[in-house]
């Protein structure tokens, strides 16, 4: 049987281009597109930083929270500064009767008050002669603001009320009371005006956690008396 030979490869191109349909057209490469980018989600802005412990204006340990509650005590010194009047910026004293004095303010009384309550107060003052003024008080030195404690405790004295203080807290200041203190017989004498209380306080008590009352906070001019 004759042995059929095989078609070259020439005539199989041949063939290729001539058939219908077979017409070899271009194809485009297939460029695979670019996935999507995810969709963008806004950062939250990071919170503000909480306010600091310590205000650099006070040099008194006051915090933020304290500097807007504290009142003025005779002994503390504040800076007055009305805006783009110079020679109206001054450091202020408050006096012993708590009053200060002021250009343009003339006399006031600050003791008792806040910063803020005495911002407004030399504001309308000062406004009366200049209708554009803007008064800043800051706090230059808190030294006014004290309790006192004496008797048998180590270390008898007087310590700044920088921040709410209780009997226990003003005691441990004090180094505690001595071996030989009556500890169940402390009084804590306050002055309001021209009257003067006794407050009873028993240690005794206040340390087992019975009658927490008694460990009231202390008020400027207070003294712990521990016999």
């Amino acid at each position: 049987m004759p042995r059929t030979k095989s078609s070259s490869p020439l005539l199989l191109i041949l063939i290729g281009w001539c058939a219908p349909g077979w017409a070899a057209e271009p194809v485009a490469a297939e460029v695979a597109a670019p996935a999507p980018a995810p969709p963008s989600v806004p950062t939250p802005p990071a919170s503000a930083p909480a306010l600091g412990h310590s205000l650099a204006e006070t040099g008194a340990g006051l915090d933020a929270t304290d500097k807007d509650r504290y009142r003025l005590q005779p002994g503390d010194a504040i800076q007055v500064t009305v805006w783009k009047e110079t020679d109206l910026t001054n450091e202020v004293l408050v006096r012993p009767d708590g009053g200060i004095s002021f250009a343009l303010a003339g006399e006031l009384q600050a003791a008792g008050h806040t910063v803020a309550e005495l911002t407004a107060m030399l504001e309308k003052r000062i406004r009366r002669f200049e209708p554009d003024a803007v008064v800043t008080v800051t706090m230059k030195a808190v030294t006014g603001n004290r309790v006192y404690v004496i008797g048998k405790v180590a270390k008898p004295g007087d310590f700044l009320l920088s921040r709410p203080l209780d009997v226990m807290q003003a005691l441990s200041l004090a180094g505690g009371a001595t071996p030989f203190a009556d500890t169940n017989d402390i009084r804590i004498l306050r002055r309001d005006g021209t009257r003067q209380s006794s407050i009873a306080f028993r240690y005794n008590d206040v340390e087992r956690g019975r009658r927490l009352e008694q460990n009231i906070l202390l008020q400027s001019g207070d003294t712990v008396v521990v016999p």
